[in-house]
């Protein structure tokens, strides 16, 4: 089984700071590193960034709770890499299929946006999801920071292997497929539309078969 971080996990000050804050104002939350979602056994692993303040804090479940869910989990059950029904909350019921979902950083961060520092610190837990994993055949990497946390934790270089949407690379057994983050933001500003998002994913489960 991967290695994850405690309920109370106490590497990166900064984000215990703002958990405690938010364990306090909302105690209803999960308020606590968010731990991966989907079977041992996935081939496609789905690397974000980090939880977000109401979606994946508050339910503790990888993107569950806000927009980015929303597609993401829609985008899932449309290519077969989930079955069930997604209804915003942990307990919905809705199971992974050769797929599991992992952040860079496992702790939200202030307005979203981890420091370098706090992935470096948090990339101990990614090599070990990897390490754990056997059969995972495919990556899906949403956003820079995935992308490069992911090559870092490969021991890929950056300029072997640059970010870009629906870019593609090989490492060893692994293919590589990049997207834009999949956030309210990316989605609001035209950056990202569900054609170009629906894109990756038909391009992993033609590679997977």
């Amino acid at each position: 089984m991967p290695l994850q971080p405690s309920h109370d996990c106490p590497l990166c000050p900064r984000l215990v700071s703002f958990r405690t804050k938010w364990r306090k104002e909302a105690p209803d939350w999960h308020n606590a590193p968010v731990p991966s979602f989907g079977p041992e056994d996935a081939e496609l692993l789905i690397i974000g960034l980090a939880p977000g303040l109401q979606g994946a804090n508050r339910t503790g479940r990888p993107f569950t709770g806000d927009w980015a869910g929303d597609l993401l989990y829609a985008t899932l059950l449309d290519f077969g890499f989930a079955k069930g029904v997604y209804d915003e909350r942990p307990d919905d019921g809705l199971q992974l299929v050769r797929a599991r979902i992992v952040n860079a950083v496992r702790c939200v961060p202030p307005e979203n946006k981890p420091t370098g520092p706090e992935i470096n610190t948090c990339r101990k837990f990614l090599i070990d999801e990897f390490d754990t994993l056997p059969k995972v055949k495919a990556m899906v990497l949403l956003g820079r920071i995935a992308h490069d946390s992911t090559l870092k934790t490969l021991g890929v270089k950056a300029t072997d292997a640059k970010f870009g949407h629906g870019a593609e690379h090989q490492v060893g057994k692994i293919r590589l497929f990049d997207s834009y983050h999949c956030s309210r933001y990316n989605t609001n500003t035209g950056r990202l539309t569900n054609e170009m998002f629906r894109a990756v994913f038909s391009a992993v489960r033609s590679y997977l078969g």
